[in-house]
């Protein structure tokens, strides 16, 4: 019996699922969803394709170089986001207590069901009921806490399931490699792997102090992953639709340059907390208020993204099309509306491999630091002059 119980759904090749349940024929086929010009990125591909060395973030172009006969479609989050609610719905209507992790995974916490029902049953009959009502396949992971049940979950993919008994959880994690541990990324695993550490067991050995002295505050959250210790709880979901953030100015002013420094900084930290939470947005408003307090909003309908560069150019748009009175601004804001989950942190179908690099890197840093440890040019501009 399980002092905690903690299941772990990952829907699997999720883009590519969707994509073949509108299209059959696409099954079997070695398919990549992602940017469709020649600087795009892989947002997601089939498991046939992966046969041929392709994975997510990799250049379109170095895809069809390895999988020349690949079949390239560009992705739709909003059928993405239907397909999801359509889980969400299904598993919310029988868990205890769920919680949507990102737009195609989900945890559940089934702590105290084996007095009743036997939690790994329960488990094994949520995921043929996706599977059956949905059509998509679904893997799951069963522990006692979140890290190991979503090691699992990778583990047991593609459509499979696994349980990891109370007390065995060190020794499964022990032979995987330390980049099946969550949030190991590229750099940490090359340093980790510089160190001479390749494996969970060979991790979970190394002091706590000697791994903060080298990766900082992230030091002992990988010392506690790699020794299969998790105490998170499972968060009942609860659908954020939008998030804003808006200033008043202790003087009101009619500096343009200054305010759109404003409201560059206002994106960038509203982009950020997007790409952790994480989700997307498909709407973008502006809102001013004069001096004589009249207030004005303008939007506009965007893809779904959380890409700093997109929504800053975005807002900057619609700030020239609100300000057109020329007066004395007392308070500016900006909101992201019609929000997706999604855990990509990039525009999905259009970045190209810089951009993802310099957006991964920048947040790597932000968690590290704080947000304010690194930033763009003009956010720093109206740091100075406050």
């Amino acid at each position: 019996m399980f002092e905690r119980a903690i299941l772990h759904l990952d829907l699997d090749a999720f883009f590519v699922s969707v994509a073949c349940l509108q299209n059959s024929k696409l099954k079997g086929k070695p398919l990549i969803i992602g940017g469709t010009s020649q600087r795009g990125v892989v947002a997601s591909c089939s498991y046939e394709a992966r046969a041929f060395g392709v994975r997510s973030a990799m250049p379109i172009k170095m895809a069809l170089r390895l999988c020349p006969d690949a079949i390239i479609l560009r992705g739709d989050m909003e059928s993405y986001s239907t397909h999801s609610k359509v889980v969400s719905e299904i598993i919310k209507e029988d868990a205890p207590i769920f919680e949507k992790a990102s737009i195609d995974e989900f945890y559940v916490d089934l702590s105290g069901m084996d007095k009743y029902f036997g939690c790994y049953q329960w488990s094994k009959n949520m995921r043929q009921r996706v599977i059956k009502e949905t059509g998509l396949p679904i893997s799951f992971g069963l522990s006692v806490n979140k890290l190991v049940s979503k090691v699992g979950a990778g583990q047991a993919k593609p459509n499979g399931e696994i349980m990891i008994q109370n007390g065995t959880e060190k020794n499964y994690l022990a032979p995987l490699s330390v980049s099946k541990l969550p949030s190991i990324g590229k750099v940490t695993y090359r340093k980790l792997s510089f160190m001479g550490i390749k494996t969970i067991k060979t991790l979970s050995q190394v002091p706590a102090t000697l791994l903060q002295r080298e990766f900082g505050k992230s030091g002992l959250s990988i010392w506690k992953k790699a020794n299969a210790i998790d105490t998170t709880p499972v968060v009942p979901y609860n659908e954020k639709k939008s998030m804003s953030s808006e200033r008043t100015f202790q003087t009101d002013t009619i500096n343009i340059q200054w305010l759109k420094d404003q409201i560059t900084k206002m994106v960038c930290k509203l982009a950020f907390e997007l790409r952790q939470v994480p989700k997307l947005t498909s709407c973008v408003t502006i809102k001013l208020r004069y001096t004589d307090f009249n207030t004005y909003t303008k939007q506009m309908k965007i893809p779904y993204t959380s890409n700093d560069q997109t929504l800053i150019r975005v807002a900057q748009e619609l700030f020239e099309k609100l300000y057109e009175r020329r007066q004395l601004v007392r308070l500016i804001g900006v909101r992201f509306s019609g929000l997706v989950t999604g855990s990509y942190q990039i525009n999905l179908f259009d970045d190209s491999v810089k951009d993802i690099n310099l957006l991964k890197e920048m947040d790597h840093i932000r968690k590290r630091f704080g947000s304010n440890a690194i930033m763009r040019a003009s956010c720093a501009r109206t740091i100075r002059k406050e």
